[in-house]
């Protein structure tokens, strides 16, 4: 392999790879004011906590103990959301309260 030859290879490389990173932007940008996605955007981080719940849970035995440790992580969760309207901080607060409860009660 010749210089000239390892030098385009790169080239070659770098411009696929600015282009496939550019490209996600460059064709999402007439569809920022897109009512449809501004829906998406707002309904989705709800869905998205619902079917992480829903999968979390599924194989969860039914009993009081755990009924309590869900119950409470989710109150938990729900008034964090409330009260400062970050769902970060409301995922983290109630999956700590979780995490010590079904430790300390499961």
């Amino acid at each position: 392999m010749t210089h000239g030859y390892v030098l385009a290879a790169i080239l070659v490389t770098a411009a696929v790879t600015w282009a496939l990173r550019a490209l996600p932007f460059v064709m999402l940008a007439p569809l920022r004011n897109s009512a449809i996605l501004r829906y998406i955007g707002d309904a989705m981080p709800v869905g998205v906590m619902f079917l992480l719940a829903a999968y979390t849970l599924r194989d969860t035995a039914v009993s009081w103990q755990a009924i309590g440790s869900v119950g409470l992580a989710v109150a938990v969760t729900v008034a964090m959301h409330l009260w400062k309207g970050n769902s970060l901080i409301s995922i983290f607060a109630g999956t700590g309260v979780y995490v010590v409860l079904a430790s300390t009660l499961l």
